[in-house]
């Protein structure tokens, strides 16, 4: 079967059409291609945010409609849950509610849109970004992430791009798809980069606080009094609700470099335009940011602390998959694919295919986040799926590789 490569096609997509090629009906399917953990019963979300939602709902105080910009009680709790790691406190003017980070991302482009403007994108990326800078008509200019180096930003590639017409530059940190955690350090050294061009920092954190190597989480709008930072984030991913349809976009510029009438405008009248979640999940907020407990969130980072290092000890063992970087944080890792020992797999597109079609495994490949002959692999997964999992990966390699002729497995 030939596979064309999929241009403009977001994960889900390229994830349908993996499902779709399936044919071993006798294996049962294992996805470490799509970042939901709800799919594997480790992951489960806190009964706290349950109660609190039904709470909310039982109430009869939320069905109607909320402000577009988001209930002023759900806006003032993310301001104190985002001011606790930050040097200064943010106000909830701050505070805009959206339906998850998508559509954050989705208004934060809409919103600094304008003739020629161009932003900034990590190679490897979150696809969403290019496919709403093509409805808004912004140019997208990528800078490579450097996998020997931690998957930090290519500074150089960064100066090198900026030009009067860029206007922001996207951090994704921690990292999708890579798993990486910035330092302090580095994050200073965007920031400051930020600064030299005149441009704002859109901080995609969609997966705060989920570190659990050697750097902690620093959220970008600890520098927010030297580059206006833009963040966004969610529920989904710390509370294990992607659902829910819970996230925001937080203006952290404390000495209003960036603030002006004309933004804040442009914003809320972008708002009145869109939806945002339903009002009962916002309602949910507030009770559900105040009481989770902390051994929920280290339970959480423990089994994936436990699934990362057991993803990377299993790719040891398959001669064709190389990881440059143990994962330090996320919920996905970034896979070098070496086409060379495979005698009948032209790239990493037709790994995938191949590989879902005969061992019922998705992987995601590379060239959806922009590498080509890498994989995305998500271990956000119960370990004996992972394991299970790459022991397919490592048959179907023996099975395709020159050095067994294609006859035997492991």
């Amino acid at each position: 079967m030939e596979i064309e490569t999929p241009k403009n096609v977001t994960i889900k997509g390229i994830l349908g059409m993996l499902m779709a090629s399936i044919d071993d009906e006798k294996k049962r399917l294992i996805s470490l291609g799509m970042g939901d953990p709800t799919a594997f019963s480790c992951f489960t979300t806190t009964s706290v945010a349950e109660d609190a939602v039904v709470d909310a709902l039982s109430s009869h105080k939320f069905n109607g409609y909320s402000p577009t910009v988001g209930l002023p009680q759900t806006r003032s709790a993310i301001c104190e849950y985002l001011s606790i790691d930050l040097p200064y406190k943010l106000s909830p003017d701050d505070v805009y509610i959206t339906a998850g980070c998508t559509q954050a991302i989705e208004v934060v482009i809409s919103v600094l849109a304008s003739p020629n403007a161009n932003i900034l994108v990590p190679r490897p990326g979150f696809p969403i970004y290019e496919l709403c800078a093509a409805f808004r008509n912004v140019e997208i200019r990528h800078f490579d992430l450097l996998p020997e180096n931690g998957w930090e930003v290519d500074l150089d590639a960064v100066d090198a791009l900026a030009d009067q017409n860029t206007i922001a530059i996207v951090v994704i940190n921690p990292g999708n798809p890579c798993g990486n955690v910035y330092s302090y350090h580095h994050l200073k050294k965007i920031a400051e980069t930020a600064k030299k061009h005149k441009i704002v920092v859109i901080a995609d954190e969609v997966y705060g606080h989920l570190a659990f190597g050697s750097n902690p989480f620093v959220p970008m709008g600890v520098f927010g009094s030297m580059v206006p930072v833009l963040t966004l984030g969610s529920l989904s991913k710390r509370w294990i609700v992607p659902g829910w349809r819970l996230g925001w976009l937080v203006m952290t510029d404390p000495n209003a470099i960036f603030k002006n009438a004309k933004i804040i405008d442009r914003l809320k009248k972008y708002f009145d335009i869109c939806g945002g979640p339903a009002t009962f999940i916002q309602a949910a907020v507030p009770q559900i940011l105040k009481e989770t407990s902390e051994a929920f969130f280290t339970r959480t980072l423990s089994i994936l602390k436990h699934s990362s290092d057991l993803c990377v000890k299993k790719i040891k063992d398959i001669p064709c998959l190389t990881c440059p970087t143990k994962p330090q944080g996320s919920m996905a890792m970034m896979v070098k694919l070496n086409i060379s020992l495979l005698k009948d797999i032209k790239d990493d597109i037709d790994f995938c295919f191949k590989l879902a079609k005969e061992e019922s495994v998705i992987l995601l490949p590379g060239l959806t986040v922009g590498l080509k002959n890498w994989v995305r692999i998500t271990f956000a997964a119960e370990p004996s799926s992972l394991e299970e999992a790459l022991e397919r990966v490592k048959s179907f390699y023996y099975r395709h590789s020159y050095e067994q002729n294609g006859s035997v497995d492991p």
